[in-house]
């Protein structure tokens, strides 16, 4: 045995100090922008929850390109596998848990929440 027999010669390259210095901008733009339209409060509820939702999906984005450095090529596409599987299993959880929640409220007995039993 001569030589490197670790097995790195396949490994994807590992990022530089620019790309981590960019994820990091990128992540602290990404994390100060919903932070001032929550502070801000200039636009309704409903669209600062959807800003702050499209934020943190393209943060993860940023972590998983910048940080993780996973992308279709590496491990042979194995990662864009679990990536697909990790997002299908938390839609599935969310929009599940938020599917029961309204339902639960939907179908909860007149006056339950306001304490009284006028309604009962």
């Amino acid at each position: 045995m001569s030589g490197d027999t670790h097995g790195h010669g396949d490994a994807p390259a590992h990022g530089s100090r620019r790309t981590y210095l960019t994820g990091f901008a990128l992540s602290v733009i990404l994390t100060a922008i919903p932070f001032w339209l929550v502070m801000d409060g200039s636009f309704g509820k409903q669209a600062t929850a959807l800003a702050i939702m499209g934020f943190a999906l393209v943060q993860v984005l940023v972590h998983m390109i910048y940080f993780l450095h996973l992308d279709a090529r590496s491990e042979g596409g194995w990662n864009l596998m679990a990536l697909i599987f990790t997002v299908v299993m938390v839609a599935i959880g969310l929009v599940g848990s938020l599917w029961v929640m309204h339902h639960l409220n939907m179908n909860m007995m007149p006056g339950m929440g306001s304490g009284d039993t006028s309604g009962m």
